[in-house]
């Protein structure tokens, strides 16, 4: 029996902080349909206009959190690679990134020449949506067609509400609950609004009411992005036993003018400094990999953002990383993931 290996895939990160290597990150990543879901000219204005003035922006976020060995997401994908072998004994694990380097295809390509049989296709994306999940699986088909590779793939599936996800998170979250806090702030990544409603299989739900993301279930929240963070923080809260007064949800990592999901982690920000917390934590459970999203965007500018609204302290509860409980988590729904593609 061949060996079967564990691809494990995440978005990915520019090469440097460079200004042309940012560029040309920005333009893979944006210029995916999955991402900006327009009509190629209509994309391609819209990158290009996009391009003029983000990667020198991009560029400096980048450098404010650069570590010495290279972009923090790929030293911590690197990191859980490695850390995985131990925990994976049926064959390689390897790395994979969406946009730059490590990609899927010399992933994919390089696994098959070494006459591996099978692959657990993992998306380290504990919620659905095109621009994470479907974009990494379309590449893989891609490349798995254009080369004609014979490999049997698994997927591993979102895994927003499975115990062994959600035990993890609390585990990590565990000292920074127990040291005090005021309110546990769960921000998530948003999305345009036109995605949940294009991903809605009933066409009728996702967003047309106030409670529609806690009336979602089968297909419908197979499909709901928004839905998948609820339960999320839902089961995350129930396990760590919060007071519900306690705990907030919100979306962050708004571009462009198109309406996101709400409630906007900037706004949620100056709403609980003005309610008088002073001691904020704040979690990214939609990263399982500390990124720019987090170490920046909320380890840096929320909290400048806090303070200046009135709060005295706004501590990031890092991701999971290479979390002692994340590993056997991360196998055990990898060895669940059923055959695909």
């Amino acid at each position: 029996m061949s060996e079967q290996a564990l691809l494990l895939v995440n978005l990915g990160s520019p090469a440097s902080t460079s200004v042309a290597d940012v560029r040309r990150y920005l333009n893979q990543f944006l210029m995916d349909p999955y991402v900006i879901d327009l009509p190629w000219p209509m994309r391609r204005l819209l990158v290009s206009l996009i391009l003029a003035r983000r990667p020198a922006q991009s560029a400096h976020a980048y450098a404010s959190i650069w570590w010495p060995e290279g972009s923090p997401l790929v030293v911590i994908s690197r990191r859980l690679q490695q850390a995985m072998a131990a925990h994976w004994p049926e064959g390689p694990v390897e790395l994979a990134m969406r946009y730059g380097e490590p990609s899927i295809e010399g992933a994919l390509v390089r696994l098959a020449s070494q006459g591996i049989g099978e692959v657990v296709f993992a998306p380290l994306y504990p919620h659905f949506a095109d621009s994470t999940t479907t974009t990494a699986v379309e590449e893989a088909r891609r490349v798995i067609h254009e080369h004609g590779l014979s490999l049997r793939v698994r997927l591993l599936q979102p895994f927003f509400d499975q115990p062994e996800y959600l035990d993890a998170l609390v585990a990590s979250a565990r000292p920074y609950l127990d040291d005090g806090f005021d309110h546990l702030l769960m921000s998530y990544h948003g999305l345009p609004e036109r995605h949940l409603h294009k991903a809605d299989p009933s066409g009728a739900h996702c967003l047309r009411g106030a409670d529609c993301c806690q009336r979602a279930e089968g297909e419908v929240l197979a499909a709901c992005y928004r839905a998948q963070c609820y339960r999320t923080s839902e089961g995350l809260a129930a396990r760590a036993g919060l007071d519900p007064a306690k705990w907030s949800v919100s979306f962050q990592s708004r571009l462009g003018r198109a309406k996101w999901i709400e409630p906007y982690t900037e706004a949620r920000l100056d709403e609980l400094a003005g309610q008088g917390v002073k001691r904020l934590l704040v979690m990214c459970p939609a990263f399982v990999a500390d990124c720019i999203e987090t170490l920046e965007e909320i380890g840096d500018r929320a909290r400048e953002q806090f303070l200046q609204a009135g709060g005295e302290e706004l501590r990031l509860v890092p991701c999971l990383n290479t979390h002692e409980a994340w590993l056997p988590a991360l196998a055990t729904l990898c060895r669940r993931a059923p055959l695909q593609l």
